[in-house]
C-alpha cells in the first residue's frame, strides 16, 4: 500500500460529475508512439514502405504530445499529483515524451520541415525533456523519502520512471553530439551524456532490486500494476541503447584510445546488460500471461508494455550494428514485429477508451433532468474499511487513500487514517 501526508481533496460542484484530471501516466501513450517510429529507422534490415509508415507513427506522436500537454498544463494539478506517491512516479513519462519526439524529429521529420528545422526543434524538445528529466530524477526520490510513507510491499514498476529520462536523454543526445560545435562544448555534451547514463543506469539497478525484493517477498501484483513490471526491461534496454549511440558518437570528440574504448565497453557491456533485459522480460511477461488468466483490466499502464519493448529493439538493433550478427538482426525484426502488434492492440484500446470518455462528457453536459432530481452520480460512494501492512497486518495510522478509476485516474482523496486504520 502507499500512503502519503493528508492533502485537501479537490472541491466538486454539487449536481455535476466529476472528471478525473489526466494523469501523466498518458504520456505513455506518446513515448510508446515515439520509438516504434524512431526503432524502425534503426533496423539493419528495412522493408518497403517502413520509412513512410515510420513518419506517419511520429506525426501521431508529436500531435499527441501537443494534444497532453495543453491538456494537463490546462487542468493544473501537478502539486496534487507530485503529492500522490502512486502518480508521482509518472511524472518521468512527460520529459521522456520530448525527448522520444525529439528524437523522431531528426530521424523522420527532415523531409518534411527540413535539416535545420528538424535540428533545431530537436534541440529545443531535448533541452526541455533534459532539464524536466533531471528535476524529475532529483525531486521524486526526495519526496518519496521525506514526504510519502509506503509499506512494505508498495515497489512496483512505476518506481522505475523517475529516473529513467536520464538515460533517454543520453541516448538521444548522442545524436545531437555531431551537430555541436567542435571543441569543449561538443566535449561537454558528450561527457553530460555518459553522466546521465550512470546516473540513471545506476538509479534504476537499485529500483529493480527493490521491486525484485517485492515480488520475493510478498504476493504477486495483479491488475493493471502488472504491466508496469515490463519498465524494467525499458531501463535496461535503454542502457544498451545509449551505450551504442554514445560509442558511434565518440571518435568525433575523444582521442583514438578513448574512443575504441568506448566501442569496447558498448559492446561487451551492452551484451551483459542485454541478458539482463531478457531476463527481466521473461519475468514480465510470465506474470502477464498469468494475469491475463484472470483478468487484466485496460488501464493507462497498458503502454507500460509498447517502450519498454521499443527500447529492447532498438537495444537489439544497436548490438547488432555493433557485432555484425545475424543473430541480433533477426531477433531485431522479430521484436519489431511484435512491437508493431502490440502497440496496434494498445493504441486501439486506447482510443475506444478515449472514446468513451468524450461520449460520457457530452451526456454528462447536456442530459437534463427535473431541479431536485437526484442521480446516482450525484451521491459519493462510501470507502470503509481498514489499511492495514506488515507481516502482522498492523493498522496504518495517517495514511492517506488515493481512488483510481479503471484507467488509473485519480478520482479523489480521503483523509488520513486514525490510529485504528
Amino acid at each position: 500500500m502507499n500512503s502519503s501526508p493528508p492533502a485537501p481533496p479537490r472541491p466538486t460542484a454539487a449536481g455535476r460529475t466529476t472528471r478525473p484530471p489526466l494523469g501523466p501516466s498518458w504520456f505513455a501513450a506518446v513515448m510508446g508512439t515515439g520509438i516504434v517510429a524512431n526503432a524502425a529507422v534503426t533496423l539493419s534490415w528495412t522493408f518497403p514502405g517502413l520509412r513512410t509508415g515510420a513518419m506517419v507513427i511520429w506525426l501521431g506522436a508529436a500531435l499527441l504530445l501537443v494534444l497532453l500537454a495543453a491538456g494537463y498544463l490546462r487542468q493544473r494539478t501537478l502539486r496534487l499529483h507530485a503529492g500522490d506517491p502512486v502518480m508521482a512516479q509518472f511524472l518521468g513519462a512527460p520529459p521522456v515524451a520530448l525527448l522520444t519526439v525529439g528524437a523522431g524529429t531528426l530521424l523522420l521529420g527532415r523531409p518534411l520541415i527540413g535539416t535545420e528545422a528538424a535540428l533545431d526543434v530537436d534541440w529545443v524538445l531535448w533541452s526541455l525533456g533534459t532539464v524536466l528529466g533531471l528535476v524529475t530524477a532529483c525531486t521524486i526520490p526526495y519526496l518519496m523519502v521525506t514526504r510519502h510513507r509506503f509499506a512494505p510491499d508498495a515497489a512496483f514498476g512505476g518506481w522505475l520512471m523517475p529516473v529513467v529520462p536520464p538515460m533517454v536523454s543520453a541516448a538521444t543526445g548522442a545524436l545531437l553530439i555531431p551537430h555541436a560545435p567542435a571543441g569543449q562544448l561538443r566535449l561537454a555534451l558528450l561527457l553530460g551524456c555518459y553522466a546521465m547514463l550512470g546516473l540513471g543506469l545506476v538509479a534504476a539497478l537499485l529500483v529493480i532490486a527493490l521491486i525484485y525484493g517485492r515480488l520475493i517477498h510478498h504476493e504477486a501484483p495483479t491488475g493493471a500494476v502488472v504491466p508496469t513490471v515490463w519498465i524494467g526491461a525499458g531501463a535496461l534496454g535503454q542502457a544498451v541503447a545509449a551505450l551504442g549511440a554514445l560509442a558511434a558518437a565518440a571518435p568525433s570528440v575523444l582521442p583514438a584510445p578513448y574512443a575504441r574504448g568506448t566501442a569496447v565497453f558498448a559492446l561487451l557491456g551492452g551484451l551483459g546488460v542485454w541478458g539482463f533485459a531478457m531476463l527481466w522480460l521473461s519475468l514480465a511477461a510470465g506474470l502477464t500471461v498469468r494475469t491475463i488468466r484472470t483478468g487484466l483490466p485496460f488501464a493507462a499502464t497498458w503502454w507500460s508494455f509498447i517502450f519498454p519493448l521499443g527500447a529492447c529493439v532498438t537495444a537489439t538493433n544497436t548490438l547488432a550494428a555493433q557485432s555484425g550478427s545475424d543473430v541480433f538482426k533477426w531477433l531485431a525484426v522479430a521484436s519489431y514485429g511484435l512491437l508493431v502488434l502490440a502497440w496496434i492492440v494498445v493504441a486501439g484500446r486506447s482510443a475506444l477508451h478515449a472514446a468513451g470518455h468524450m461520449r460520457r462528457r457530452v451526456v454528462a453536459g447536456h442530459g437534463h433532468r427535473p431541479l431536485g432530481a437526484a442521480t446516482a452520480v450525484d451521491r459519493p460512494a462510501p470507502l470503509t474499511g481498514t489499511v492495514r501492512a506488515g507481516a502482522g497486518a498492523r493498522a496504518v495510522t495517517e495514511a492517506r487513500t488515493t481512488p483510481l478509476d479503471p484507467a488509473g485516474e485519480v478520482v479523489g482523496v480521503t483523509p488520513t487514517t486514525d490510529s485504528e486504520g
